[in-house]
């Protein structure tokens, strides 16, 4: 890595939250909705992309409908938000966090805005991130290019001389990856969240895939941002 870290942008779902095993069975809870056998945790790991509809695809070769779709995201919703309450912070979160301190870090999430900053804080580190920034009302299961692209912006507004190649994000889909280095920035996957190690490394990027977050930090603060 030619240049520096000076900046983590998090990901929020899978990678600070300790949510995957919600997160699939609300996965499962759609797919059922929709009359698709459940998958298994393993396999969603595997399978796992961006955008969703790819995922779906992946999962049971077919595309929906529109009318599948709205049965699809009412069964996820409900599912999630009524398990929501019993996660909890990854395990080494706070170790992650508070080893990077005092540099700047900051959250990105394509979670909702207004439902994310209240979780945030209720999860106690809000006030040792810069920004906070969730996806708006809209639905949007795109890929997190511009949303990463706008957080920059007021990141670098807030201190201008603060350039791409020196952030790196830290997340754990191929996504975030992708996201990362379309605007010039670099990433660390971790294993723990949404993706395996298998279907990260598949990608063929070039980048570091790491078991903890901690981890992730120690290859950061060493300068290190390529495997």
């Amino acid at each position: 890595m030619a240049q520096r870290i000076r900046h983590i942008v998090w990901d929020w779902n899978g990678t600070l939250f300790d949510d995957q095993p919600l997160v699939t069975s609300a996965t499962n809870a759609s797919l059922a909705a929709v009359g698709f056998p459940s998958l298994g945790g393993d396999s969603y790991q595997d399978l796992y992309r961006r955008p969703l509809q790819e995922f779906y695809l992946a999962m049971v070769g077919r595309e929906f409908s529109a009318q599948e779709w709205e049965l699809v995201e009412v069964a996820f919703g409900s599912t999630y938000s009524a398990g929501m309450h019993t996660c909890g912070l990854t395990a080494d979160a706070l170790a992650a966090l508070d080893t990077w301190a005092p540099r700047s870090q900051s959250l990105l999430s394509m979670y909702e805005h207004d439902k994310l900053v209240p979780l945030v804080d209720a999860h106690g580190i809000g006030t040792r991130l810069a920004r906070v920034d969730g996806r708006p009302p809209a639905r949007d299961y795109g890929p997190k290019t511009k949303y990463l692209a706008a957080h920059l912006t007021h990141l670098q507004a807030a201190e201008p001389d603060l350039v791409a190649a020196e952030i790196a994000l830290v997340g754990d889909c191929v996504d975030d990856a992708l996201a990362a280095l379309e605007v010039g920035a670099t990433a660390v996957l971790y294993t723990g969240g949404s993706s395996s190690r298998k279907n990260l490394e598949a990608a063929g990027l070039g980048l570091p895939v790491v078991d903890s977050l901690t981890e992730a930090v120690a290859l950061l603060r060493g300068g290190r941002a390529s495997s």
